[in-house]
Protein backbone atom coordinates (compact mmCIF):
# COMPACT_ATOMS: atom_id res chain seq x y z
CA UNK A 1 0.00 0.00 0.00
CA UNK A 2 1.18 3.59 -0.53
CA UNK A 3 1.53 5.98 2.05
CA UNK A 4 -0.34 9.32 1.42
CA UNK A 5 -0.95 13.10 3.44
CA UNK A 6 -4.31 14.85 2.47
CA UNK A 7 -5.66 18.09 3.66
CA UNK A 8 -8.85 19.56 3.03
CA UNK A 9 -10.53 22.92 3.86
CA UNK A 10 -13.97 22.90 5.08
CA UNK A 11 -16.59 25.98 4.95
CA UNK A 12 -16.24 28.75 7.88
CA UNK A 13 -20.19 28.21 8.08
CA UNK A 14 -19.56 24.91 9.53
CA UNK A 15 -19.02 23.91 13.42
CA UNK A 16 -16.00 21.88 14.32
CA UNK A 17 -17.98 19.26 15.13
CA UNK A 18 -19.40 19.01 12.24
CA UNK A 19 -15.94 19.28 10.57
CA UNK A 20 -15.50 16.36 12.98
CA UNK A 21 -18.28 14.04 11.46
CA UNK A 22 -16.94 15.21 8.10
CA UNK A 23 -13.48 13.77 9.27
CA UNK A 24 -15.22 10.46 10.33
CA UNK A 25 -16.80 9.63 7.19
CA UNK A 26 -13.67 10.69 4.96
CA UNK A 27 -11.82 7.85 7.48
CA UNK A 28 -14.33 5.26 7.12
CA UNK A 29 -14.21 5.30 3.34
CA UNK A 30 -10.91 4.82 3.41
CA UNK A 31 -10.90 1.87 5.92
CA UNK A 32 -13.82 0.24 4.37
CA UNK A 33 -12.05 0.33 0.90
CA UNK A 34 -9.00 -1.47 2.50
CA UNK A 35 -6.43 1.35 4.35
CA UNK A 36 -6.06 2.92 7.54
CA UNK A 37 -5.42 6.71 8.83
CA UNK A 38 -2.73 6.25 11.55
CA UNK A 39 -2.69 10.22 12.34
CA UNK A 40 -5.43 12.40 12.21
CA UNK A 41 -5.06 16.42 13.29
CA UNK A 42 -7.99 18.80 13.32
CA UNK A 43 -6.25 22.90 12.97
CA UNK A 44 -9.29 24.67 13.32
CA UNK A 45 -10.21 27.66 12.11
CA UNK A 46 -7.73 29.49 10.03
CA UNK A 47 -7.69 32.81 7.22
CA UNK A 48 -7.32 31.32 3.99
CA UNK A 49 -4.85 33.82 1.10
CA UNK A 50 -7.69 34.49 -0.70
CA UNK A 51 -11.22 34.03 -1.02
CA UNK A 52 -12.92 30.69 -1.84
CA UNK A 53 -16.08 30.48 -2.82
CA UNK A 54 -16.81 33.69 -0.91
CA UNK A 55 -15.59 32.12 2.35
CA UNK A 56 -12.43 34.24 3.95
CA UNK A 57 -11.59 31.42 6.68
CA UNK A 58 -11.81 27.81 6.75
CA UNK A 59 -11.64 24.57 8.58
CA UNK A 60 -8.48 22.74 8.03
CA UNK A 61 -7.69 18.88 8.76
CA UNK A 62 -4.82 16.57 7.93
CA UNK A 63 -5.03 12.85 7.40
CA UNK A 64 -1.99 10.88 7.44
CA UNK A 65 -3.09 7.66 5.30
CA UNK A 66 -1.71 4.35 4.35
CA UNK A 67 -3.78 2.91 1.73
CA UNK A 68 -4.23 1.38 -1.71
CA UNK A 69 -4.50 3.29 -4.93
CA UNK A 70 -8.84 2.58 -5.15
CA UNK A 71 -9.27 3.94 -1.52
CA UNK A 72 -7.53 7.27 -2.44
CA UNK A 73 -9.73 7.48 -5.43
CA UNK A 74 -12.86 6.82 -3.88
CA UNK A 75 -11.91 9.23 -0.92
CA UNK A 76 -10.85 12.05 -3.24
CA UNK A 77 -14.13 11.16 -5.05
CA UNK A 78 -16.62 11.71 -1.80
CA UNK A 79 -14.90 14.84 -0.92
CA UNK A 80 -15.44 16.36 -4.24
CA UNK A 81 -18.84 15.62 -4.08
CA UNK A 82 -19.19 17.30 -0.03
CA UNK A 83 -20.54 20.80 -0.77
CA UNK A 84 -18.63 21.32 2.75
CA UNK A 85 -15.23 20.90 1.40
CA UNK A 86 -13.64 23.85 -0.39
CA UNK A 87 -10.49 22.63 -1.67
CA UNK A 88 -8.46 19.73 -0.72
CA UNK A 89 -4.88 18.42 -1.64
CA UNK A 90 -3.44 14.95 -1.62
CA UNK A 91 0.35 13.93 -1.90
CA UNK A 92 2.09 10.93 -1.86
CA UNK A 93 4.69 10.40 0.37
CA UNK A 94 8.12 7.78 1.19
CA UNK A 95 7.22 7.78 4.94
CA UNK A 96 4.51 9.05 7.13
CA UNK A 97 5.76 10.96 9.96
CA UNK A 98 3.94 10.21 13.57
CA UNK A 99 5.09 13.56 14.86
CA UNK A 100 2.65 16.08 15.44
CA UNK A 101 3.13 18.36 12.22
CA UNK A 102 4.27 21.81 12.34
CA UNK A 103 0.67 23.43 12.38
CA UNK A 104 0.01 21.73 15.92
CA UNK A 105 3.65 22.46 17.22
CA UNK A 106 2.80 26.22 16.53
CA UNK A 107 -0.71 26.00 17.89
CA UNK A 108 1.34 25.03 21.73
CA UNK A 109 3.72 28.20 21.03
CA UNK A 110 1.11 30.12 20.70
CA UNK A 111 -0.54 28.94 23.82
CA UNK A 112 2.45 29.95 25.87
CA UNK A 113 2.54 33.47 24.51
CA UNK A 114 -0.77 34.60 26.45
CA UNK A 115 -4.13 35.73 25.15
CA UNK A 116 -2.46 38.90 24.76
CA UNK A 117 0.17 37.83 22.36
CA UNK A 118 2.61 39.35 24.46
CA UNK A 119 5.86 39.48 22.23
CA UNK A 120 8.21 39.64 25.47
CA UNK A 121 10.46 42.50 25.63
CA UNK A 122 10.80 44.99 22.84
CA UNK A 123 14.26 45.94 22.88
CA UNK A 124 15.24 49.20 23.08
CA UNK A 125 12.60 50.41 20.21
CA UNK A 126 10.90 52.98 22.60
CA UNK A 127 7.63 54.25 22.41
CA UNK A 128 5.87 54.58 19.19
CA UNK A 129 5.26 58.57 20.03
CA UNK A 130 2.16 60.46 19.43
CA UNK A 131 -0.30 59.43 16.65
CA UNK A 132 -1.96 62.73 16.23
CA UNK A 133 -1.00 65.22 13.20
CA UNK A 134 -0.37 68.03 15.96
CA UNK A 135 2.24 65.99 18.02
CA UNK A 136 4.02 65.26 15.11
CA UNK A 137 7.54 66.84 13.97
CA UNK A 138 7.26 68.77 10.98
CA UNK A 139 8.80 67.56 8.27
CA UNK A 140 12.50 68.91 7.08
CA UNK A 141 10.92 69.15 3.46
CA UNK A 142 7.60 70.50 4.46
CA UNK A 143 7.16 74.50 4.73
CA UNK A 144 5.89 75.34 8.38
CA UNK A 145 1.95 75.77 9.14
CA UNK A 146 0.92 79.08 10.66
CA UNK A 147 -2.41 79.01 9.81
CA UNK A 148 -4.54 78.01 7.02
CA UNK A 149 -5.24 80.70 4.72
CA UNK A 150 -3.67 81.51 1.13
CA UNK A 151 -0.76 83.89 1.73
CA UNK A 152 -2.76 86.41 -0.81
CA UNK A 153 -5.54 86.41 1.47
CA UNK A 154 -3.49 86.89 4.66
CA UNK A 155 -1.32 89.73 3.27
CA UNK A 156 -5.00 91.60 2.18
CA UNK A 157 -6.32 91.13 5.21
CA UNK A 158 -3.19 92.47 6.86
CA UNK A 159 -3.15 95.44 4.90
CA UNK A 160 -7.04 96.20 5.07
CA UNK A 161 -6.42 96.12 9.03
CA UNK A 162 -4.69 99.89 8.59
CA UNK A 163 -7.23 102.07 9.15
CA UNK A 164 -5.08 105.23 7.26
CA UNK A 165 -4.19 102.55 4.51
CA UNK A 166 -5.97 102.97 1.34
CA UNK A 167 -7.94 99.80 0.45
CA UNK A 168 -6.29 97.07 -0.86
CA UNK A 169 -6.32 96.77 -4.92
CA UNK A 170 -8.11 93.63 -5.82
CA UNK A 171 -5.19 90.68 -5.61
CA UNK A 172 -4.31 89.34 -8.94
CA UNK A 173 -5.51 85.28 -9.22
CA UNK A 174 -2.93 83.32 -7.44
CA UNK A 175 -0.72 81.19 -9.68
CA UNK A 176 -2.36 77.84 -8.70
CA UNK A 177 -6.17 78.31 -9.37
CA UNK A 178 -7.94 74.90 -9.62
CA UNK A 179 -8.84 73.65 -13.66
CA UNK A 180 -12.34 73.62 -14.15
CA UNK A 181 -14.32 70.19 -13.25
CA UNK A 182 -14.19 67.71 -16.29
CA UNK A 183 -16.14 64.94 -16.88
CA UNK A 184 -15.22 62.34 -14.41
CA UNK A 185 -13.46 59.12 -15.56
CA UNK A 186 -12.53 55.25 -14.11
CA UNK A 187 -12.67 55.32 -10.08
CA UNK A 188 -14.09 59.21 -9.75
CA UNK A 189 -17.27 58.20 -11.71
Amino acid sequence: MALYESVFIARQDVSSSQVDSIADALQKVIEDNGGQVPKREYWGLRNLSYKIKKNRKGHYALFNIDAPAEALREYERTMKLNEDILRFMTIKVDELDPEPSVVMQNKGRDRDRGERGDRGDRGDRGGRGGRRFDERPPRDDAPARSDDKPAAAASAEAKSGDADAAPAPAAAAPAETAAPETEKTGDDA
